[in-house]
């Protein structure tokens, strides 16, 4: 078995991944590996009144925001474990994560999980369960409140 080089960080820049992303930093720093974070934003119109509502220009200033937001993760943590560039992609998350995990030829992903249950696990439904199930690679899931 060889240790994790590439690790891939899906973040949607809530609390419980940046505690995924630490997580991942720690592991990175004693492993001398390479961290990848990704970004996946949902764009697709919904209906009518979304599309009408999402302009290029507001399409253009979501993905600038999540850009900056991504670079502002890696500065905070820089030193402390290797970056590759940051990455972002439009869709569905769950298929997204695997094909990115895929494309770097990642080792591990390491991403938080809500722990949601019940009525709202069954109406958001669970990415990071999803990604457990079909990922080409092992994933490790910290749960929000978990430190490294």
């Amino acid at each position: 078995m060889n240790l994790p080089r590439n690790i891939l960080v899906p973040t949607d820049f809530s609390e419980g991944a940046e505690q995924a992303l630490d997580y991942a930093v720690e592991l990175a720093g004693k492993l001398d590996a390479k961290i990848h974070l990704l970004n996946v934003l949902f764009l697709l119109p919904l209906g009518p009144e979304l599309a009408i509502a999402m302009s290029a220009a507001k399409v253009d200033e979501i993905i600038k925001d999540s850009h900056k937001a991504l670079d502002r993760l890696v500065a905070a943590r820089t030193g402390k474990a290797a970056f590759g560039p940051t990455l972002q992609r439009s869709g569905d998350a769950r298929a997204l994560i695997d094909e990115t995990a895929a494309e770097i030829g990642a080792d591990l992903i390491i991403m938080g999980t809500h722990g949601r249950r019940g009525v709202s696990r069954l109406l958001l439904g669970s990415v990071a369960e999803s990604v457990a199930r079909t990922a080409p690679c092992p994933v490790l899931l910290v749960r929000k409140g978990q430190k490294p």
